[in-house]
């Protein structure tokens, strides 16, 4: 292999010139001919008996060029990358100029190349950190879980339905005098109020009573997610059944201890309260890490390069076949349920794909700028716990994750770490606007 030529013929893009001389090309067709021989069969030959001269003569000389090539262009390319010190982004695009048995073979491979960020005023990047304070209402919404999970069903055969309300109806619904496909169900339950049903509909429940028969009607949204009945017009017959509601017991000592782990009202109240807080200062925390990382992605204004935003996408379109996978579920089904398709679907994931891009360069920059490597404890203890959560030894795990993208990993969480230890709190902004 010869690099004849490396130009940077664009920003990230490089093109080599690659030139193979005719020995190797020459063994390469041979190996190809011995790989294919048990397979070649002319007439009045057997089968895997066929030399390679009557294989040229019959199928032509360069019946074996495009295997030998392949064969030849992975190491071959990967010499070149190495030797100009490239990191590519996406395979090469190849392509062979010339092919000849006395000259050998000469190829161009057009590589895109990770961009080269510059990144500075990392360090004091300012952003607000508030901490919410937890109130008594906010205490008591978690007190009424408690209620709600131990409340009381009553049944009500002496008034309307109510907003809150629990029903049992039998509905079916109708575009003019044709009922269409789901718009049919017996006993089925309904809170009112919950937004179960499409908007307007459980308002017109309340006021029935059991026994009353009526007209529900209604208008689907534009962006329903079934598209043959989005701003179509509907009528639903409609009956109500049963009413019921829930009564929420009182909060006391005796409920506390039957539905938690404490005696009293008060020490349940103080473990919300402390669990509240933690929480607490954990969002702020999270948020602050947020508002830091989306000020460093502004940061970043090169170029780059656009295969590395669709494989980002790829990415994150492949998570989320997983979860629909999870739950019976697959894209096709998903794009009829939501009048979607893979376009459609792919651009919604456009501007999160290029701002985890962008983050991801800039952290790996700093990484690079501030020198910062993970320990030999660092390296180790966390295949040990992905070796754990995975219930497999390291050796094991090795196998499957490429160590160096690992480490690498290991690395933009360092960068992550210092641009927070080295950001500055600020609410000025914010508590400019409280006084106002």
């Amino acid at each position: 292999m010869s690099l004849k030529s490396a130009n940077k013929t664009d920003v990230n893009t490089t093109e080599l010139v690659i030139t193979i001389d005719p020995e190797a090309f020459e063994a390469a067709v041979e190996k190809e001919y011995q790989r294919q021989k048990k397979n070649i069969q002319i007439k009045g030959f057997r089968k895997g008996k066929v030399s390679r001269k009557l294989a040229e003569r019959e199928f032509g000389e360069g019946a074996f060029y495009e295997g030998a090539i392949n064969s030849l262009l992975g190491p071959e390319i990967d010499a070149a990358v190495e030797q100009e010190k490239l990191t590519l982004v996406d395979r090469p695009n190849v392509e062979v100029t010339s092919i000849d048995k006395a000259t050998g073979v000469e190829l161009k491979a057009i590589c895109i190349t990770k961009p080269e960020i510059e990144i500075s005023d990392y360090k004091g990047i300012k952003a607000p950190k508030e901490v919410k304070e937890i109130t008594d209402e906010d205490i008591n919404k978690q007190i009424d879980i408690v209620r709600q999970k131990n409340a009381r069903i009553v049944s009500v055969d002496d008034r309307a339905a109510q907003l809150g309300d629990e029903v049992i109806i039998d509905f079916e619904g109708f575009f003019g005098d044709e009922a269409f496909e789901g718009g049919k169900g017996t006993d089925h339950p309904l809170k009112l109020g919950s937004g179960q049903f499409i908007p307007g509909f459980e308002d017109q429940i309340v006021g029935h009573s059991i026994g009353d028969e009526f007209d529900v009607k209604v208008t689907f949204p534009e962006n329903y997610q079934m598209t043959d009945y989005a701003g179509k017009e509907a009528v639903f017959k409609t009956k109500v059944k049963a009413i019921s509601y829930e009564e929420l017991p009182e909060i006391n000592d005796d409920l506390v201890k039957d539905a938690t782990e404490f005696d009293t009202v008060d020490e349940y109240k103080a473990d919300i309260k402390t669990k509240l807080e933690d929480a607490a200062v954990k969002q702020a925390e999270a948020n602050f890490e947020n508002e830091i990382m989306n000020k460093l992605i502004e940061k970043v204004d090169a170029p780059i390069p656009q295969c590395m935003y669709d494989q980002r996408i790829n990415a994150l379109v492949r998570s989320f076949e997983q979860q629909l996978s999870q739950q019976g579920m697959d894209l096709d089904l998903y794009f009829k349920y939501t009048g979607m398709d893979m376009d459609s679907f792919r651009e919604t994931y456009k501007d999160r794909a290029e701002s985890e891009v962008k983050l991801r360069l800039a952290l790996e920059k700093i990484a690079e700028n501030e020198k910062l490597e993970p320990s030999e404890d660092d390296i180790n203890n966390g295949l040990a716990e992905a070796a754990a959560a995975n219930k497999v030894d390291v050796e094991t795990l090795k196998k499957f994750i490429p160590l160096e993208d690992y480490i690498t990993d290991l690395k933009v969480q360092k960068a992550v770490d210092f641009v927070k230890e080295n950001a500055v709190v600020d609410n000025t902004a914010k508590e400019e606007a409280k006084a106002e």
